[in-house]
């Protein structure tokens, strides 16, 4: 068996996928196969693997998204482990070793590190950013809060894990890297962290798969939180950590919505009545006071009655 397979959705990826596969041919290892799954790209990102990489396997798809693409490197791989990668990101040298390493003498089923930020400037040019180190102590519920969340890159999964699972959640295409990681704590991995960098996440100005669709994206969100609560019930019921855990994925949906896509919205506010009935939102501060005089419904609508007055006021200055 291969010792560690690379898996990479490619999708319009031209600019980026040449450091992305630099970052995995470097990897020192042998016993590595890197399969680069093109998802329907109208660029040039297949024609860069095809000739300028010819130890990778490149497959050809339609487009179906990033899950249907990493299932089906999945299936196609061979490898003990398994290193999902986007396609403009990049893993830093010797990050393999050292999670593989990890991985089998600590006997966990997931290796995690460090990772920093890539950011965009306004010239089109990347320059590093934040470096985003994580503990997890509770990983169940700080990977579902988002408290946690790693880039994909930042992660090396035994295959075992990934197939308990039954690999990536096709139903959620917005989150799913964040779920991913998710469904493994779910399904009792053990984590164990690395010391040191372990990759780069490129943070675009305007690409962003959750700024492109926003209103999915939080859908996606609630759908998401739906299905925990339902899992937790199964497994365990819900006890006052998860229930203040899926009060803060509810309550980020309901502010979200609640001016722009109503029918969620109303969704996701009968969910916070049943779970909290005296909810108070974390914030943001006028929000948090307004609730408590108010109740958070009530709160919602009298903020949203402020703001009108308040632009009508504008608009009735500069018309004047």
């Amino acid at each position: 068996m291969i010792n560690v397979s690379i898996i990479i959705p490619c999708y319009n990826a031209a600019p980026w996928i040449r450091e992305a596969l630099r970052s995995a041919t470097g990897q020192g290892l042998d016993d590595t196969e890197i399969i680069v799954i093109d998802d329907g790209s109208a660029d040039d990102s297949a024609g860069i693997v095809e000739r300028e990489f010819p130890s990778v396997r490149l497959v050809r798809t339609k487009n179906q998204g990033p899950s249907k693409a990493r299932n089906l490197g999945t299936k196609l791989s061979s490898g003990r482990f398994l290193q999902y990668l986007d396609a403009d990101d990049m893993l830093l040298p010797g990050k393999l070793k050292v999670q593989s390493e990890a991985l089998k003498q600590s006997g966990a089923d997931v290796a995690y590190g460090s990772w920093q930020k890539l950011i965009e400037t306004a010239g089109h040019v990347f320059i590093k950013g934040e470096e985003i180190n994580r503990s997890f102590s509770n990983p169940e519920i700080e990977l579902f809060t988002g408290d946690s969340w790693c880039t994909l890159g930042a992660y090396l999964f035994k295959r075992e894990i990934v197939e308990k699972i039954g690999g990536w959640n096709e139903r959620l295409p917005y989150i799913q890297d964040a779920r991913f990681a998710l469904d493994c704590a779910l399904y009792g991995a053990r984590f164990v962290r690395c010391p040191g960098l372990m990759a780069y996440y490129r943070i675009r100005r305007s690409d962003s798969i959750s700024t492109r669709n926003p209103v999915e994206h939080t859908r996606d969100c609630f759908r998401n939180a739906f299905e925990i609560e339902e899992w937790w019930r199964r497994h365990g019921g819900i006890n006052e950590d998860r229930k203040a855990a899926l009060l803060k994925a509810y309550g980020y949906v309901s502010k979200a919505t609640f001016r722009n896509d109503k029918g969620t919205f109303n969704l996701v506010y009968g969910h916070i009545k049943r779970l909290g009935p005296r909810y108070i939102p974390d914030g943001p501060l006028h929000l948090k006071l307004a609730s408590r005089i108010f109740g958070y419904l009530g709160a919602e609508n009298f903020l949203s009655w402020c703001s009108r007055i308040k632009s009508l006021f504008k608009k009735t200055l500069t018309n004047s």
